[in-house]
């Protein structure tokens, strides 16, 4: 039996992960892309989605210690730091090998780039994932004006603690899906609608929604970044989940 939580807007079920349950998106059309960024986000359409349920949080330190607990796999980067490595962070300091194999585990997966869009934006494609007010000290752990470096301001010199910025949270009660952490997703970087198996596509990963040393113009919702997939000395990248409808 599932047993079901309420989360913010939306009914969560607990999921495999302990502490960090699945929140529930439901299917239906939304908002994807924008015509007035950078051309790796155009075009700006309106596609129909099918359901997915996502991680609340980030995965945190002491879910993924768990999981090298349980597999051996090799410890995240940061896992000692002081600051980084707390429990309670959104774990840093992984390959997208090592987040995917995480999720794999748990029998869920790294989410799509539409799936990571349709859990910050909501229906009508928000720049942010509580609406279009920019983000200030309330909303999301980002970094100062000019990149890249952190800015206190918000309370917290690096990562927050993965429960933070209740104000921040989507319309379903995600939190965190703008700051904080780059996310990995399951995505190739390459233009909207291309194959994606050009040798200069297959290259990169796609990490979403800024972090806590990026300045404004990477902490949107639509702001995507190319990355090498195998690179896991990033102290300021991390993942969370999906749990895609039958």
């Amino acid at each position: 039996m599932v047993v079901m939580v309420g989360f913010g807007a939306t009914a969560a079920d607990v999921g495999p992960i302990a502490g960090n349950p699945l929140i529930e998106i439901p299917a239906g059309a939304f908002v994807f892309g924008r015509n007035d960024g950078l051309e790796n986000e155009h075009p700006r359409q309106r596609i129909e989605g099918q359901g997915f349920a996502i991680n609340r949080t980030e995965i945190t330190n002491g879910q993924y210690r768990r999981f090298v607990g349980a597999t051996g796999r090799r410890p995240a980067f940061y896992a000692s730091h002081p600051l980084l490595g707390l429990d309670n962070r959104p774990v840093v300091g992984v390959s997208w090998a090592d987040a995917n194999a995480f999720c794999r585990y748990y029998g869920l997966a790294l989410p799509s780039e539409q799936q990571y869009e349709r859990a910050a934006r909501g229906t009508a494609g928000a720049a942010f994932p509580w609406g279009a007010a920019a983000p200030d000290a309330t909303k999301a752990n980002a970094g100062a004006k000019i990149c890249c470096s952190g800015d206190e301001s918000d309370g917290y010199s690096m990562t927050a603690p993965a429960e933070s910025f209740a104000e921040g949270a989507s319309e379903e009660g995600v939190l965190n899906l703008v700051g904080n952490v780059w996310e990995w997703t399951s995505g190739v970087y390459a233009p909207y609608g291309s194959a994606a198996t050009a040798t200069s596509a297959g290259t990169y990963r796609v990490l979403r929604g800024g972090s806590w040393n990026s300045d404004p113009k990477h902490l949107t919702t639509t702001y995507r970044l190319a990355y090498d997939p195998e690179f896991r000395f990033s102290a300021n990248g991390g993942f969370r989940c999906v749990r895609s409808a039958p």
